[in-house]
């Protein structure tokens, strides 16, 4: 199987919810370790959620819309 050698093509709007999605496990590595981060956890992790389903639903659906090899 060569899911993994599959090419897709992502303008820069689409890369913007794995960019931020990216940007909040950061942030949820420093809430970890940072009180002050600590105080916007929630917040953080909501973002964070959105963002993995978002991410994860562009990438099936151009994956589902491409041409298998």
């Amino acid at each position: 199987m060569n899911f993994f050698k599959i090419k897709t093509s992502w303008t820069n709007a689409e890369l913007i919810p794995l960019k931020v999605c990216i940007a909040m496990a950061y942030l949820l590595v420093g809430a970890y370790f940072h009180a002050f981060v600590h105080t916007w956890y929630v917040p953080v992790l909501i973002v964070f959620g959105i963002t993995v389903v978002w991410s994860v639903y562009s990438w099936l659906s151009k994956m589902k819309n491409s041409k298998w090899d």
